[in-house]
């Protein structure tokens, strides 16, 4: 009986770590002494032979010291899509690199943290492939660096499913709506056209489509000095670039981005209020930039 009541205690003691398990947003993978360029063919390399898919790769900021790669899995893709809220945003995992000095830091996006918060009460439902999904990315990078260490703030576990930054601000449920088109295939063929056109300023990094469900998910550069990447990204951490690039989702007829407030605070969530003032503008020329990729 005494063991059974220990036994009770432990379980009651576990459930309670996980309950206030706090997540962050970047794990760390380790430093080189290698150039950028260097450091970036080998990812490549190891994502490929681990049968990972590389979606695009671009320098944020149009800096040389900063890389991102962004990149996806075929179970991991194939699953998120079945989460009608805008789960193909969960596809998508990134690498960054940044370089200070004569080292680069390399870190990725956490699944754990991403797929919480955009998969809400789903991420359960599917929790056995993404942990295939981290094990397999983990396993994948782990001849490039053994640190592994979360870093970039934390949040909750249980609170990332309905997170926001701060009273009246938006959660993943409140997307900004850009436009609604006469057909998927004139939105996807009008965001296309201006990205490489270069309207606003803008790059396409990557592309992800799902044409059975009339989904696609458009990697985009904010390339404009006065107020995109190279504007805020310094103010609020560079450490962070693995956050880029922005998306745009053209689900059906409608095209959709995550607000700006939910998501610059979702990848840096341990942003003061005065910094944030900093950005103030950030959200709404964001949102501006891509509207005029859909017109």
């Amino acid at each position: 009986m005494k063991n059974i009541f220990i036994s009770f205690v432990t379980l009651l003691a576990f459930g309670s770590q996980l309950v206030g398990q706090e997540i962050s947003p970047y794990i760390k993978i380790g430093e080189s002494q290698e150039s950028i360029g260097q450091v970036s063919e080998k990812i490549v390399t190891a994502l490929k032979d681990n049968s990972f898919t590389i979606l695009g790769v671009y320098n944020p900021s149009n800096k040389n010291g900063l890389k991102v790669i962004a990149f996806t899995q075929t179970d991991l893709k194939n699953t998120v899509i079945k989460v009608k809220d805008r789960g193909a945003l969960a596809a998508i995992f990134k690498i960054g690199l940044v370089k200070n000095g004569n080292t680069i830091t390399m870190s990725y996006t956490n699944p754990d943290y991403i797929l919480r918060a955009y998969l809400g009460d789903s991420y359960n439902t599917y929790k056995t492939t993404f942990e295939a999904f981290r094990t397999d990315l983990r396993s994948a990078l782990s001849s490039l660096g053994s640190d592994f260490t979360p870093f970039g703030g934390s949040v909750e576990a249980d609170r990332l499913k309905k997170y926001h930054y701060k009273i009246m601000m938006p959660y993943f449920s409140d997307p900004v709506e850009l436009k609604e088109f006469a057909s998927f295939s004139e939105g996807m063929e009008t965001i296309e056209a201006n990205l490489k056109a270069g309207k606003g300023e803008t790059k396409m990094v990557y592309k992800l489509v799902y044409k059975p469900e009339q989904v696609v998910v458009f990697g985009i550069g904010l390339a404009s000095k006065e107020d995109g990447e190279a504007y805020f990204l310094p103010k609020i951490g560079e450490a962070h670039a693995a956050a880029l690039p922005y998306e745009i989702i053209l689900q059906g007829k409608e095209a959709t981005i995550l607000h700006g407030k939910y998501r610059i605070a979702l990848h840096w969530p341990e942003l003061t209020m005065g910094t944030f003032m900093k950005i103030m503008s950030t959200p709404g020329d964001i949102e501006d930039t891509l509207e005029s990729l859909c017109q």
